[in-house]
């Protein structure tokens, strides 16, 4: 088994429809710049009101990647 190294970086993904939406939004985006991402963490949920209703969710995560050595 090789031995790997990891970096995490701290994104914050939003949705108006779900969490799930928003921790997915925050890893599609990771993609397009960032190669070999593993894992994440969710560190923060919180949303957005606007009259009296959900308009967002945010979603802080820390996102895992996998160092080239």
């Amino acid at each position: 088994m090789s031995e790997h190294v990891y970096k995490k970086l701290e994104l914050v993904g939003s949705s108006k429809d779900s969490i799930e939406d928003a921790v997915r939004n925050a890893i599609a985006a990771a993609g397009k710049s960032v190669n070999n991402v593993e894992w994440f963490e969710v560190q923060e949920t919180r949303g957005h009101v606007e009259n009296g209703q959900v308009a967002h969710f945010q979603v802080v995560v820390k996102v895992g990647f996998r160092v080239d050595t």
